[in-house]
């Protein structure tokens, strides 16, 4: 039985723990300097073998890129956190892209901040379909969001109908969002660190959200302790769906066109971030920071493969390798802290 990796290491530290327990301890209290050390040296090693890699104008790239998967990451590790999974975020995002679009076709005036609260709330009604279907008729996640993705972008498909809406339909202070930046920073970035730091500030202090942790590690026991469940797993989904629709207005905004393919494949996408960056896909375990910084890396390794003549189509390969060795090496660190609990335990037995 998995336990949160969060609740485990400080118990490592009690009694006479085996030689390798403070490794296991910067392991798992450490991912997100593991990875933010991971991005500083690919971007220097690129940058030596690529000197316009280091360039303002890519500088801006590599910040303005993953602004959009950081926040639907951040959505997904809700989710992963209570042990479920969110395959809707790239549908949701690609309906939300194109029903702010139509908002501007039909209402062309509309403020910039209605227009981005509209996307949020378009994706919040989605997942409030899927978080009650989830948490309240107690259907596996993987298959509900799996037919949901199919079912929204179908949808998407029959709402576009071949017509696709473009720059000369939006506003221009609306696509100055995706286009423009604050002191050296696109404020599309910016609105994804207002969000990673707002989301990352309610995981560690707030009791509701502290919770979610509990059900991710035993969700047994966070019945028998009297947390509301079906609630917590219920407003992780709202709290997804939400964050991937206002992705779809951000990416409307930087894009300035929008179709019926609009967010495909994102949701693999959000996975990869979170799970790259320290969130255990088992559940229980992981940081909003750590998946932001797991967008960023992801970012920057594509980016640099095509500066250093790589050929694109390594992109996704290389993302799915490193999918896979960060679930490999959660289940390390799940088996080897439960390893060494139990040895703790006995000797703690016998004195």
């Amino acid at each position: 039985m998995s336990q949160n990796l969060d609740e485990v290491a400080p118990t490592l530290s009690i009694g006479a723990a085996a030689p390798k327990t403070p490794l296991i301890l910067k392991l798992v209290r450490f991912r997100e300097f593991a990875i933010l050390f991971a991005l500083i040296v690919v971007f220097a090693a690129t940058s030596i073998k690529n000197t316009s890699f280091a360039s303002s104008s890519s500088i801006q790239g590599l910040l303005s890129g993953p602004a959009v998967i950081i926040l639907i990451a951040v959505g997904e590790t809700l989710v992963i956190i209570t042990r479920n999974v969110d395959l809707t975020v790239g549908s949701v995002l690609g309906l939300s892209a194109y029903l702010v679009g139509d908002l501007y076709v039909h209402y062309p005036h509309t403020p910039v901040i209605v227009a981005l609260l509209f996307g949020t709330v378009v994706g919040a009604v989605c997942g409030v379909v899927t978080g009650v279907i989830v948490a309240y008729a107690r259907v596996p996640s993987l298959a509900v969001t799996l037919g949901l993705l199919y079912i929204i972008r179908g949808v998407v498909a029959v709402i576009v109908n071949a017509v696709q809406i473009n720059a000369t339909s939006l506003p221009p202070g609306f696509i100055n969002v995706g286009a423009n930046n604050f002191i050296g920073i696109p404020i599309m970035m910016w609105v994804a660190i207002v969000v990673v730091a707002v989301v990352g500030y309610a995981m560690r202090n707030f009791r509701a959200a502290r919770e979610m942790y509990a059900i991710g590690s035993n969700p047994e026991a966070a019945v028998l302790a009297g947390i509301r469940v079906q609630r917590r797993i219920f407003s992780a989904f709202v709290a997804s769906g939400a964050l991937a629709g206002l992705a779809g207005a951000l990416w409307l905004a930087e894009f300035a066109t929008v179709g019926s393919t609009a967010g495909t494949g994102y949701e693999l996408d959000a996975v990869a971030a979170a799970v790259v960056g320290g969130v255990a896909i088992f559940g229980g375990s992981g940081t909003v920071l750590g998946a932001a910084l797991g967008a960023l890396f992801l970012n920057t390794i594509n980016q640099a493969l095509v500066a250093a003549g790589v050929s694109s189509f390594w992109d996704e390969a290389v993302a799915g390798l490193l999918l896979v060795l960060a679930i490999a090496f959660d289940r390390y660190l799940i088996v080897r802290s439960e390893r060494i609990l139990r040895v703790e335990g006995r000797e703690r037995g016998r004195h």
